[in-house]
Parts: C-alpha cells; structure tokens; sequence
C-alpha cells in the first residue's frame, strides 16, 4: 500500500487505538445476542432486484473532493429507495468521505433497504459498530487485510447476522478471497492513484467464483455500462458519485435507471 490508501489506514488506526484507549474491550465482550434486530439480506436483495443498482451516500472523497458537502442520509436515502435502488452503501469516515457512524444510524431509521456499511475495517470493533448502527453487510477490503485477517472478520460478522462483501481491485488479490463471504465486489478505482476503469471488472470476472453474488464498482458512469458488465455476469453495481454530484441524488436515480 501507498499514497493516499496507507494515509486512510494509517488514521484508521489511530482512530480505532484512541476509541480502545477510552472504551476499552467492550465491543468484544458484548453477548452477540444483543444483535438480533436483523435487516434484510443485502445479497438477496441484489439477485432479485431488477436492476441491482447500490446507490452510495457520501459527500466527499480524496479524488473528487466535495461533491455534496450539505448532504442529509435521511433525505437522499428514502430518495434513493423510491427510485428503485436494490440496497443503499453508507460512507461511514469522517475525515476522507465526510461520514459518520449517525449517518449509518439515520439510514437505517429512514429506510428498509439493505445497508452496507463502507469504511476502511482493520479492527473488530467496526464490525461491531456496523451491526449496532443498523447496516445489512460490512465492507472488507482485500488490499488492507489479511487472507486470516478476511476469515477471521467474515466468522465474526456472520456471528452477528452480518453479510460480507469483500472487495477486490487485482488479480494479485484474488488469493485473499474466502469462500465464506457472501459477496465479491472488484472495484474499478486503484485505491493508490484513484484512477477508475471499467475494464478491471470485465478482466476480472471470469475469474470469480460462478455462484457467488457479483458486484462492480466504482467509476460506472452510464446505462450502457451496466448492461455491458451485466451481460459479463454482475449481478449488482455500487454507484455513488454518478448521483450525489447531482442536486437531487434520488431523481438522478431514477432517471438512470429509466434509461437502463
């Protein structure tokens, strides 16, 4: 890892080693009993959904900068519900994407869809964090973790009624994928220069596990893409800047999805 990716891992850490530092174990001493309240499959919903779409909140990113600064999960989120989007994926870092764990909380009072919640995971207790927030699926990245590190995570999220979607972004990753998570995800955007290309996930997929929900993301910016990657075996499609650089990110939704 390098350039801006290690940056965000780096203060990930030092997050995470100052929450630890002021709450000690408690994550890791909590009864996963007290994690009933479930919600709905994120990768159900993907495969039957017509059109697979997971439209992203967030209001800004290290490549783009400020793209809706003023954003309100509990106005875009229903929006985006409305519209048709399969599941909703929540920008939950506050320094590099302006999120928060509140607005995780707050989707989660606003709507039924599935909720992923997207961070950079290291530590157990963003998973913990994820299921006590409200979200259907926790992100983990390959290019930050471990081959144990990745099935140590997915046991634990699964323990505590949480899918997994584990994101790839290279060929040199596929050797951290375990069988155990629930989705796949290959990002079209190289997290060290943030350069996006849709061609990473057409060269990837017939590299992926045949009956595992597929997802591409990043960097998918029009209807013909969708049907492109569709017909090479995706079954969803995480979209964010495509609709929160617009004014109102549900009609821009809904509009893409007409044309699709």
């Amino acid at each position: 890892m390098n350039n801006i990716l290690q940056q965000i891992v780096d203060n990930k850490r030092r997050e995470i080693e100052a929450l630890n530092a002021r709450g000690g174990d408690i994550f890791t001493e909590l009864n996963p009993r007290l994690f009933l309240n479930s919600r709905p499959s994120m990768s159900r919903a993907i495969k039957e959904s017509a059109t697979g779409i997971i439209a992203e909140f967030k209001r800004r990113s290290p490549s783009k900068g400020e793209i809706h600064p003023l954003a309100l999960v509990n106005d875009i989120v229903p929006e985006y519900a409305s519209a048709g989007a399969a599941a909703c994926s929540v920008l939950t870092d506050t320094v590099y994407f302006g999120g928060s764990l509140s607005d995780l909380a707050l989707a989660s009072g606003a709507t039924r869809l599935p909720l992923l919640r997207k961070d950079f995971v290291i530590d157990q207790r963003q998973i913990y964090e994820a299921k006590i927030f409200g979200a259907s699926a926790v992100l983990l990245i390959a290019a930050i973790l471990s081959f144990d590190e990745i099935v140590r995570f997915t046991s634990l999220a699964h323990r505590l009624g949480l899918e997994v979607l584990l994101e790839l972004h290279s060929v040199d990753e596929l050797d951290r994928f375990s069988p155990e998570v629930d989705m796949v995800g290959v990002n079209n955007r190289d997290l060290t220069s943030f350069h996006t290309d849709t061609a990473t996930s057409l060269d990837m997929v017939s590299l992926l596990p045949s009956d595992i929900v597929k997802i591409a993301e990043s960097g998918i910016s029009s209807p013909e893409e969708i049907r492109r990657l569709r017909d090479a075996g995706y079954d969803g499609f995480l979209i964010g800047e495509r609709f929160m650089s617009h004014r109102s990110p549900g009609e821009a939704l809904k509009q893409f999805i007409n044309e699709i």
